[in-house]
């Protein structure tokens, strides 16, 4: 029917506006007007939802044949709309928040793909249609970062597994550069929010543990009363970036450092490592002021420890920690940092560089922690 209209219009186009020819060309419109009714029918999302971007060529093409392009390009993205919203929905949340969140990305940016390089083999001649095309990737971004947030950060995950998760979109938003689209920008843009939650929060939880360990201190060292187990800790320490961590083991199974600094440094880079994950620059002042906030926390503590202790060889045992967390773990933290986020930070410099980072009152008993 498109052919003969067609043809028709070009047998009309140099012939004389007689009544005839009027009579003949508002039959040709009217014709026009019934055709792109059952075009724009097909093109109904559950008419050709199934077959995936493919099924609505021939439809599009028809549509654009009868000079009806802006239709066929806002029909086409509505159409690819309701196939991404649909095979969202029927993905089922079940087992791990990883697994769900893999399944979620193939199937959103493989749609995503598949619906770019389809609109460009659509529209190749209409390039006043791409500014559309963007309006609508952003929007369904959008979609797809509501789902991914309500599994991720709505159910409360760990940062380890929001960090994964974080990773495996971004890899795969990485995935359209092939077709020139970049849309890096606006996913980090739609997630920091979510992401500024999820480090503040366990942020937090990483402060009252250490307050609380801290609330128990006793200054002794650590006795691991295994090979295995003083293995173990050295492998973690090693793991953390602590390459020195020998010269503070001792005879048999001893550690010359308090559980307490321990427990914060594996705590404090497993942090720092899973925040590096999540790093976009719009994140760059809210991971370092936690960072320096943990810090704060734990050098205070010793700091005030070291005030106020009176048995000499307790304050030669706080002063080795002191010298642990000054000397090893904070320019660990700062060396870590700058690898991940590519510069170096003031902050950590400041902190690492202080003597005693906390001017206390020397007659003060009253911890400022």
């Amino acid at each position: 029917a498109v052919d003969l209209l067609d043809k028709l219009n070009e047998y009309l186009a140099d012939k004389p506006v007689s009544q005839p020819v009027k009579e003949l060309r508002a039959k040709v419109d009217e014709r026009v007007r019934q055709l792109t009714d059952v075009l724009v029918f097909e093109l109904s999302p559950d008419r050709s939802l199934r077959g995936g971007p493919r099924a609505t060529r021939r439809a599009v093409s028809q549509l654009i044949r009868l000079g009806q392009s802006t239709k066929a390009c806002e029909l086409f993205l509505k159409n690819r709309a309701a196939a991404v919203h649909t095979a969202i929905r029927q993905l089922r949340i079940e087992g791990a928040t990883l697994l769900y969140i893999h399944k979620l990305c193939h199937v959103f940016f493989t749609s995503l793909l598949e619906t770019a390089r389809e609109f460009e083999t659509d529209f190749a001649g209409n390039n006043g249609c791409y500014s559309a095309f963007v309006v609508w990737a952003r929007s369904s971004m959008r979609m797809f970062v509501d789902a991914f947030s309500k599994q991720v950060f709505d159910s409360k995950e760990s940062l380890s597994t929001a960090a994964e998760c974080v990773k495996v979109a971004k890899e795969h938003c990485k995935q359209l550069s092939e077709i020139g689209l970049d849309l890096t920008f606006i996913i980090h843009a739609l997630l920091v929010k979510d992401i500024k939650g999820a480090l503040q929060s366990y942020k937090d939880i990483i402060i009252e543990a250490t307050k609380h360990r801290n609330s128990e201190e006793m200054w002794r060292r650590m006795n691991l009363m295994t090979p295995e187990a003083l293995g173990k800790l050295r492998e973690e320490m090693r793991s953390c970036g602590v390459g020195n961590f020998d010269q503070y083991t001792g005879d048999d199974c001893w550690v010359n450092l308090s559980y307490t600094v321990v427990a914060f440094t594996k705590q404090t880079m497993a942090f720092l490592e899973e925040a590096l994950k999540l790093y976009f620059p719009e994140l760059h002042m809210v991971l370092l002021e936690s960072l320096v906030e943990i810090i704060l926390v734990a050098v205070q503590h010793v700091d005030y420890s070291l005030r106020c202790e009176q048995d000499p060889e307790k304050k030669a045992f706080i002063r080795q920690n002191a010298s642990f967390l000054y000397e090893t773990v904070l320019p660990v933290v700062e060396k870590r940092f700058e690898e991940g986020v590519g510069k170096p930070a003031k902050q950590l410099q400041d902190l690492r560089n202080a003597s005693r980072l906390m001017r206390v009152n020397p007659e003060s008993t009253t911890s400022v922690v």
